[in-house]
């Protein structure tokens, strides 16, 4: 038996093409000089990508909190970007959603040949490699030039966050024998950029500082890797840390914080601490 039409209308696929519809035509009402937002027609391309970071950043982290719904919406708040981008795009000529959606499926179908081809493989490292030599190709490179160390490495300084850009290229760069023997000699290169740091303090102008806080802050990315952890997750992890102790030294006190001494500060930062730890405690004996 065939579906009737008011089925086929209700069915999952058609459901999720009419929400994605309703939220093109919006963005595209936002955008429209006949009634639509101020705030959205004075965007660019260029003032939109603070938002395009952040609305990522914001999907990370509700990904990690396990909650489907503070899941979907982000993911929903990411979608607005990639739209509004593409509306953008569109009233000046450039591309449409369309062409974004198209480019895409394209890649994927071209990049996974054995699935859509007759192409077979035995691993998921396979699939790797060969998706390395398709993207090479595309870009018109030779296999030896897409294998390049310092290619790849600039790829990752241009496009990650620069905390993980320094792990990914640490990682890199070990793997193809930019490594030391043993952790003693990270440890005395982190000394000796950590004397090289306090000297540029004392006697070197900004540009050299900030040249050694760099050197400083790559030796200790490449600690954490050799103990196997991700900076990235050990910083934010301390952010939040500080907010909730912050946090809690507001619940405590009696007036503003910038009313209390050093001291005093000190009392409340030690209380709040104490507080968090006895909390956690007792979350996990629950």
């Amino acid at each position: 038996m065939s579906n009737s039409p008011d089925t086929a209308q209700t069915s999952p696929q058609a459901s999720v093409l009419a929400a994605l519809q309703q939220l093109i035509d919006v963005v595209a009402q936002l955008r429209s000089p006949d009634g639509g937002c101020p705030w959205d027609l004075a965007q660019t391309p260029e003032t939109l990508t603070p938002y395009v970071i952040e609305e990522a950043y914001e999907v990370v982290d509700a990904i990690r909190s396990g909650d489907p719904q503070a899941i979907a919406e982000e993911l929903g708040d990411l979608l607005l970007q990639v739209v509004l981008q593409a509306q953008i795009a569109a009233e000046v000529g450039h591309f449409t959603l369309k062409e974004v959606a198209d480019g895409i499926t394209e890649k994927l179908i071209r990049r996974h040949p054995h699935v859509f081809g007759d192409v077979n493989v035995q691993d998921a490292e396979e699939v790797r490699y060969n998706w390395q030599q398709i993207k090479a190709a595309e870009k018109g490179e030779t296999s030896a030039e897409a294998q390049r160390l310092s290619r790849k490495l600039q790829g990752y300084a241009r496009k990650l966050p620069p905390l993980m850009a320094g792990m990914k290229i640490s990682q890199k760069a070990a793997a193809d024998g930019f490594e030391w023997n043993d952790v003693d000699g990270v440890w005395a290169k982190f000394e000796e950029e950590l004397a090289e740091f306090h000297q540029a303090i004392d006697q070197e102008g900004k540009e050299e500082q900030l040249s050694e806080l760099g050197d400083l802050l790559f030796t200790l990315i490449n600690v954490a890797r050799w103990y196997e952890l991700d900076p990235a997750t050990a910083l934010q992890d301390t952010n939040q840390r500080f907010i909730q102790r912050l946090s809690g030294m507001e619940a405590i006190a009696t007036r503003s914080l910038s009313e209390y001494t050093l001291d005093e500060l000190e009392q409340l930062w030690q209380q709040a601490k104490a507080a968090l730890k006895q909390s956690q405690m007792g979350e996990m004996g629950e």
